[in-house]
């Protein structure tokens, strides 16, 4: 670690604090942080910490799922501006009267949403837990997929259930170009095509493994007698895949911008060493929303550890749309 790492590092041992790191940080961020993993990775470390104060470098949605599980923590972010598409184009006012035009469906939403919106929601997945919940659901329920259509369009073919589907993407994994991978894959014909399922179909088409960013670096990982890979999501991965595989070859999935073969996250990229020291020394900006929305948001988080666990769990009967004087 170099000198301001160890200070972040001696920040954490005095102010009892956790850092977590999304795998699409930079690389210097997640060689400081003490756990790196995907959204639901973050979460149930989050949750299960005795740290009194949680820095989670990646984007607010994932503080605030950290806040909802451990709302007696104090969860800090880096920068409060770190956003998602996803969540931009999911506001809670119109996905609730999504869920009132369908009051006997199963809403499932992608953790990838504000805490509003899992606020109005039955149960959260993640790219890593959705396939399995959605089977879990009984078989009679319409189930209202958002707010990534293509990660539900994925989970749809792959369980056979019929999902209404909520029309979002992700602005990052859209950027793909199934034809540019076509071309790469003439010049690398024994890479492997590895894909996040928050990608168009047309790029899912040409990947032979598609699974959540954990999935992806684990595919890395223990298929030794694969030596290229054709990476298509977002270029953070690589740092934890090239120290899994330092004798792979690594290539970024492209884009249409024949330019550029990267594909970085804005919203991810916000974050930087000097701000997680800012963030430790001063406890701000600290993560934060009404204790209605917590308390509400917390049964489909809740919900969705269970099944992870492995329980049983009751499913809502219909949607109650929420009293004026709780309006979200």
């Amino acid at each position: 670690m170099n000198s301001q790492q160890l200070r972040i590092r001696k920040l954490c041992e005095e102010k009892n604090a956790l850092i977590l790191s999304h795998y699409y940080q930079e690389g210097d961020i997640q060689d400081v942080a003490h756990h790196i993993g995907d959204s639901y990775q973050l979460a149930k470390w989050g949750k299960e910490s005795s740290a009194q104060v949680i820095l989670l470098c990646g984007v607010v949605f994932m503080a605030e799922s950290v806040k909802a599980l451990s709302p007696e923590k104090i969860v800090l972010v880096p920068d409060m501006e770190a956003g998602c598409s996803l969540v931009k184009g999911t506001p809670a006012g119109p996905y609730r009267e999504w869920r009132t035009q369908h009051p006997d469906a199963i809403a499932v939403t992608y953790i990838n949403s504000s805490l509003e919106v899992k606020a109005l929601s039955d149960v959260i997945v993640t790219s890593s837990n959705a396939e399995a919940i959605v089977r879990s659901i009984p078989a009679d329920r319409k189930i209202l997929f958002a707010p990534d259509q293509h990660l539900g369009r994925f989970i749809q073919k792959v369980t056979g259930r019929k999902m209404e589907l909520w029309p979002g993407a992700c602005e990052v994994h859209v950027l793909f170009s199934a034809r540019r991978i076509h071309e790469l894959m003439k010049k690398h014909p024994q890479a492997l095509v590895i894909a996040h399922p928050e990608c168009d179909e047309q790029v899912l088409a040409h990947a032979d493994v598609i699974g959540s960013t954990s999935k992806l670096l684990a595919t890395v990982a223990e298929r030794k007698e694969i030596h290229e890979f054709i990476v298509a999501t977002e270029t953070g991965i690589l740092h934890q895949m090239q120290k899994a595989r330092p004798d792979a070859l690594l290539l970024q999935a492209p884009t249409d911008d024949e330019a550029c073969l990267c594909n970085d996250c804005p919203y991810m990229k916000l974050s930087s060493l000097d701000k997680i020291e800012k963030a430790l020394t001063t406890l701000k900006p600290q993560v934060d929303v009404p204790l209605n929305i917590q308390q509400r948001a917390l049964v489909p988080l809740a919900r969705m550890m269970d099944i992870a666990a492995g329980k049983t769990v009751n499913w809502p009967s219909r949607f109650v749309a929420l009293s004026s004087a709780d309006s979200i």
